[in-house]
């Protein structure tokens, strides 16, 4: 379970930090047809505590992970 948290933690995070910072979330969205959402999620406010959110989960699972090991 550790490994399955770790993993889902690392992609969120990059996939946040990835549209924080290079402005991929709007081409992604309009190319899904998704595009009236670019107002809601392509904000700061809403993008940084899902990157806060998903490394929290990424530390979770590898303290789990490193629990186990010991």
């Amino acid at each position: 379970m550790g490994r399955f948290f770790a993993f889902l933690g690392g992609l969120g995070a990059s996939v946040g930090l990835l549209c924080c910072f290079t402005g991929l979330l709007p081409f992604v969205l309009t190319s899904v047809g998704a595009g009236s959402l670019i107002a809601t999620l392509y904000r700061d406010s809403v993008l940084f505590p899902f990157v806060g959110a998903s490394l929290i989960l990424m530390g979770i699972g590898l303290w789990m992970m490193r629990r186990n090991r010991s």
